[in-house]
């Protein structure tokens, strides 16, 4: 009887307490507007767990779809990485997030970023990134670029020979990696030999790795193992950067053979020049950002050309007339790359159903309505690629791959957005059409090729890739 009489009291106390929450809630919300539908989840952890593990299964889109049909098509509330968050859906809350950078919102980092990027601390992540989208563009434009296709050619003849030729069988991710990472080091450091790149490929695998991982600092864990990996980066970094000074003051480097050059010689509106750990981090965003989205794209296209026979015919078809216009020895250019229009189409409709950027976060920087609803400052705003990529309202049966949708004028505005968009829209764009296009032009031009997995399960995480690394058996044209 007494343990009935505590469990009433228990109740009673419980009906008053949400009652008073009730009444609060309802005049707060009166008076400074109502949040978007959705719920927190978890204590601390939110709905994190959820989030990564429908990636984690191959359906990220899951955790956006599921609760776009329960609470809003437009907008919903959630709570992320420890971070109350709302997630803007369609191509209306790409347009606003993008139309609003540093207006309304800023770009967003988890803190733990700080401890991978140390020199980052010194100014707020909203400066750093303004400070590089000024300096790149001279260097990333298309006619900036033009000059470096030879380049690019070059370093996926050589790998092509030396990890794709003469095998039966290959995993293509990890070749694919090899191949972005070996660009990326050539282009933005002038690092190109092999026995070089090795030496960075796996501290930036465990760098890549720890930075998605939980942010625990404990020997052993992928955290504490990506800060150490990126500190020996920075390490090795600095020396280049030290031996480039010298090199420019002598004569002996140009100052438009790659990035790290521009960065040198480049002064914000100051006068300033950056500091040689500013310079490293900066480069070491690069490389990481620079190959690892593009190593994706590539894998999935090789998956998508196993599986569509006719559309690998008609990107063969336009590579090989490409490549018989060659003299011997002679290299791609600009004009071979204006003519891989098909191409370029079939990439897009990959990077559609298999985006490497499943999307990002912004912060609310002051408090704002949308769709009604209240968005309070410090809350954190998420963009979704695949809450139009496959979405039947923006595009007519969203799981059939069509590279036709990318004819003419292509996709309505917002609906595509493999590279983000607005002030924040990656820089490196027109850099990943390039290395793709270049990576199709030798894969075709080479070899046919099945996959050796079927029903490969694809991981989320965060960029998809094939849980095996999606292995082949290769064909060669000359067999």
């Amino acid at each position: 009887m007494e343990f009935f009489y505590v469990s009433l009291i228990g109740l009673f106390v419980s009906l008053v307490f949400l009652y008073l929450n009730f009444i609060f809630y309802k005049n707060k919300s009166s008076s400074s507007g109502v949040f978007p539908p959705g719920k927190t989840g978890w204590p601390v952890v939110g709905e994190t767990l959820e989030f990564l593990t429908t990636g984690w299964k191959g359906h990220p889109e899951k955790f956006i779809f599921d609760r776009m049909t329960k609470y809003s098509s437009k907008v919903f509330r959630t709570h992320l990485l420890g971070e109350k968050a709302a997630v803007l859906c369609g191509a209306a809350g790409n347009k606003f997030l993008f139309s609003n950078e540093n207006k309304l919102v800023q770009a967003w980092w988890p803190a733990s970023f700080d401890k991978v990027f140390p020199s980052s601390n010194q100014t707020s992540s909203k400066e750093e990134a303004i400070k590089m989208r000024k300096m790149l563009p001279n260097f990333l434009k298309p006619e900036a670029l033009q000059r470096y296709i030879g380049i690019m050619d070059h370093i996926a003849q050589r790998h092509f020979t030396d990890d794709w030729e003469n095998k039966n069988e290959i995993v293509v991710f990890p070749l694919a990696k090899k191949f972005t990472f070996w660009l990326a080091c050539r282009l933005f450091v002038s690092v190109e030999d092999p026995n070089h790149v090795a030496k960075f490929a796996d501290p930036f695998d465990l760098l890549a790795s720890g930075l998605i991982s939980l942010p625990i600092d404990l020997p052993g864990t992928p955290f504490n193992r990506a800060i150490k990996a990126s500190n020996f980066i920075r390490k090795e970094l600095v020396a280049i950067i030290k031996q480039r000074k010298l090199d420019l003051a002598e004569g002996k480097a140009s100052p438009t053979q790659d990035i790290l050059s521009h960065m040198l010689l480049t002064s914000d509106e100051n006068g300033k020049f950056m500091h040689e750990l500013d310079i490293a981090d900066k480069i070491l965003g690069l490389l990481i950002g620079g190959h690892d989205t593009a190593s994706s794209a590539c894998t999935f296209i090789v998956k998508f050309l196993a599986e569509l026979p006719e559309v690998y015919e008609g990107v063969y078809k336009e590579q090989i007339e490409i490549a018989n216009s060659k003299a011997p020895g002679e290299l791609l250019n600009w004009e071979d790359i204006k003519k891989m229009k098909y191409s370029w189409n079939v990439a897009c409709e990959v990077m559609r159903l298999a985006p490497p950027l499943q999307g990002a976060f912004r912060e609310a920087i002051t408090d704002f309505m949308y769709d009604g609803f209240k968005i309070p400052k410090g809350w954190k705003l998420y963009w979704s690629a695949n809450s139009t990529h496959r979405n039947p309202e923006f595009f007519t049966e969203p799981l059939k791959f069509d590279p036709s949708r990318f004819e003419g004028s292509g996709p309505a505005p917002y609906t595509f957005v493999p590279f983000g968009g607005g002030p924040r829209m990656c820089p490196g764009k027109e850099y990943a059409r390039l290395e793709i296009l270049v990576f199709m032009h030798h894969l075709v031009k080479r070899f046919k090729w099945d996959k050796l997995i079927p029903d490969e399960k694809i991981v989320v995480n965060p960029m998809p890739i094939p849980a095996k690394g999606l292995p082949v058996r290769l064909y060669p044209h000359n067999a």
